[in-house]
């Protein structure tokens, strides 16, 4: 996270935390908190699909258009930032191409993921951008997400409730629902408990910065 400057005590939160946040609140509080985090055959798969996208610069993509790979983003309107797996520079201006290693499931976390980065290049870049691409490594193909004023405001309201969770000391409690099975933090997260500080669970740690 982004410690807060004197004149602006809002946070700039990670857009990958706002994505675990969507998907489960205690899971992005113990990643991106506590530093907490254990690898599983999905994350590996992961990782390993990000490999390509992870070297960072540029190069010739579909139809002659420019591909940026890690580009970094922010928007100091909301007080967010991240880095786009793929940014598609096109006559029609950039679209950011956000990659996963398994399906896509439509309005989902990936969706405000994906709006997050369309919203930051929309301010970096002061031009509409009308929407982003999901990319799922399990069809191959990618998907639009187009994001209008409505899913605008959900990433508005999803930024700030994360601001405040980050400010909270307990633990948002845990689903203990179909998520958990798979779940690589089942083992630190404890799923069937709820109610523990994160100062039971874990030692303070000072706030840096995280992409």
């Amino acid at each position: 996270m982004t410690e807060p400057s004197s004149d602006d005590q809002r946070w700039s939160v990670p857009i990958s935390a706002l994505e675990h946040f969507a998907y489960c609140p205690r899971q992005a509080m113990l990643i991106w908190q506590e530093s907490y985090f254990q690898s599983n055959p999905d994350t590996v798969r992961g990782d390993i699909a990000h490999q390509a996208v992870d070297r960072g610069g540029t190069l010739t993509g579909r139809a002659g258009a420019r591909v940026w790979r890690s580009l970094p983003v922010h928007n100091d309107r909301l007080g967010m930032h991240g880095i786009c797996d793929t940014v598609h520079l096109s006559a029609d201006g950039p679209v950011p191409v956000e990659h996963k290693s398994g399906g896509y499931r439509p309005g989902g976390p990936a969706d405000l993921q994906v709006a997050a980065q369309v919203l930051c290049l929309r301010e970096m870049f002061g031009r509409p951008i009308p929407h982003g691409e999901v990319f799922a490594g399990r069809t191959r193909r990618r998907y639009t997400v187009t994001v209008d004023a409505a899913l605008e405001a959900v990433v508005a309201d999803s930024v700030e409730q994360l601001r405040q969770q980050i400010a909270d000391p307990q633990l948002p409690p845990p689903v203990n629902d179909a998520r958990c099975k798979r779940c690589s933090l089942q083992p630190g997260c404890i799923p069937e408990i709820a109610g523990h500080s994160r100062i039971d669970l874990f030692a303070p740690r000072p706030v840096g910065d995280h992409d």
